[in-house]
């Protein structure tokens, strides 16, 4: 007797890290309660040997509040690979602002992307002086896996 199973396409690991520089828009800046919007921009370098997501432009818009010590933050990001081909993630993260920690989701894809589906944790790693006022450069880590449909 034959088993007739469709093809799946296989759960792949997903690491890479993100560098960006951002610019953040204060919308309250009480010392108790702070809440701004931001945007950012930067590039990915892969952390794997099949170097997926390697070198794909990023676009990050959200939003970021500050109450006492924790940081709670929600953001939508595109990355875009050098064919324009694109994947849209959803960021959730929160914890103290020098090390905040969450997860992603992958909601959309266009072109060798369609279809993509995936999630994983999301790592703030690091990030030097502001170089102007209303700004922050830094990088994250996130990891994860994804699939596609065949």
């Amino acid at each position: 007797m034959v088993m007739l199973i469709p093809a799946v396409q296989a759960e792949e690991p997903n690491d890479f890290t993100q560098y960006a520089s951002c610019t953040f828009t204060p919308v309250s800046e009480d010392k108790e309660f702070r809440f701004s919007s931001f945007e950012c921009i930067g590039i990915t370098r892969s952390n794997q040997e099949n170097k997926i997501f390697e070198n794909m432009s990023v676009l990050d818009v959200g939003v970021a509040r500050r109450e006492g010590g924790q940081s709670t933050v929600y953001s939508l990001t595109k990355y875009m690979d050098r064919d324009g081909d694109y994947v849209i993630m959803e960021f959730t993260e929160s914890g103290p602002p020098e090390r905040l920690e969450g997860t992603w989701k992958m909601l959309y894809g266009t072109g060798k992307w369609k279809g993509i589906k995936g999630s994983g944790k999301h790592l703030h790693v690091g990030g030097g002086k502001p170089i102007k006022p209303g700004t922050g450069q830094g990088y994250v880590r996130n990891t994860g896996t994804f699939e596609l449909p065949k």
